[in-house]
């Protein structure tokens, strides 16, 4: 049986794991990973609109990994109207990395899950084989991280790199172009990144579940028998 110190570090592990499983499946539901101001080019130059007059071309757009919507500002008032990234948008977009960052959050959930089983595990009893004890466990977090870690560069490359905020506000607009005036991680995105760093939280703790603290020995006194003591 562990210590009860090993004990308490795994149980909390586990907690860990689990609390990273429930923030990663409620930021892939969640369709605000990016919100942002989109600025109706074509109208704007339409009337050539100066500085005071481009509020009423301003709309606003906000999305997650499935779907979003946004307020399309074109002079007449806004607009609002809600998308779908899957089947139709997907295949404006940057497919292959758009699944891929949808691939890494499942595998993710995986490791979570085996990491979260592994935790109680070690909590419980001390395991036979090793890949079953804390460097199992180690493991499991890393992959689960390192996954997380992966979905987060490639939405920040899909944002950055392909231009994914624009290629959704221009989705099926024939007539007025948008272009991105500002854009902005939301709470879903954060919400990954928070999941990550608890799996590097898990790695310190079995880190630390595996130092070895020196026992505390209390020293006991010598009992003198004499001559004296013997005849009472």
């Amino acid at each position: 049986m562990p210590g009860c110190f090993k004990k308490t570090l795994f149980a909390l592990a586990s907690l860990v794991s689990f609390v990273s499983f429930i923030l990663i499946v409620v930021a892939m539901g969640t369709p605000k990973w990016m919100t942002g101001k989109i600025l109706c080019k074509t109208g704007a130059d339409l009337v050539n609109a100066t500085d005071p007059e481009l509020i009423k071309f301003i709309g606003e757009i906000y999305y997650g990994l499935f779907r979003g919507g946004k307020i399309r500002q074109c002079g007449l008032g806004g607009r609002r109207s809600k998308f779908t990234i899957f089947p139709h948008m997907v295949k404006k977009l940057n497919t292959g990395l758009h699944v891929m960052i949808i691939i890494f959050l499942c595998v993710a959930i995986f490791f979570s899950l085996v990491s979260f089983g592994f935790c109680i595990l070690n909590a419980i009893k001390v395991p036979y084989r090793a890949i079953n004890g804390p460097a199992g466990a180690c493991l499991w977090n890393f992959l689960a991280g390192g996954f997380v870690v992966l979905a987060v560069t490639s939405f920040m490359a899909a944002v950055k790199l392909h231009h994914l905020t624009e290629r959704i506000a221009n989705f099926q607009e024939n007539v007025f172009r948008f272009v991105i005036l500002e854009e902005r991680f939301e709470d879903c995105f954060w919400i990954c990144v928070a999941s990550a760093t608890s799996h590097a939280v898990n790695l310190l703790l079995i880190a630390i579940s595996g130092i070895h603290f020196p026992k505390i020995k209390t020293k006991t006194e010598e009992v003198n028998v004499t001559a004296e003591d013997i005849m009472y």
